[in-house]
């Protein structure tokens, strides 16, 4: 019976752990600081061209999300920060450009990416 038990405990550990999914690598907050400011990174804002034009973060393009497919070639071999409003956009955005080999990074919302661009501007006063 005890055998029995083990046997069904690692069964179901085996199964569960074949089951998990490779979450892409999160580059820590000080990374993407790092990053945003770097003089070779591209900023893409993938909101609506209205929304972009709203307020955006300094030097950013933008490619709305709809359009980044078509867009893979003109970003493979930069370094790439994606941003929206509030991530979501920017999450699926990631996942396409890393799943065609682009270096892209999370910078989750454009206020987020502007105030990691205030504070370096800010700094070095």
């Amino acid at each position: 019976m005890k055998l029995r038990f083990f046997g069904i405990i690692l069964a179901s550990v085996l199964a569960l752990n074949s089951c998990k999914t490779n979450h892409s690598e999160k580059v820590s907050k000080a990374n993407i600081k790092d990053v945003v400011t770097s003089s070779d990174v591209t900023l893409v804002d993938v909101r609506i061209p209205e929304q972009y034009s709203a307020g955006t973060a300094k030097n950013a393009i933008n490619i709305p999300l709809a359009e980044i497919q078509n867009s893979i070639q003109t970003l493979k071999g930069k370094k790439v920060v994606v941003f929206c409003n509030k991530g979501v956009q920017a999450d699926q955005a990631m996942e396409i450009l890393k799943k065609n080999g682009v270096e892209a990074y999370d910078g989750t919302s454009w206020k987020n990416v502007k105030g990691i661009q205030d504070e370096a501007e800010a700094d070095k006063k």
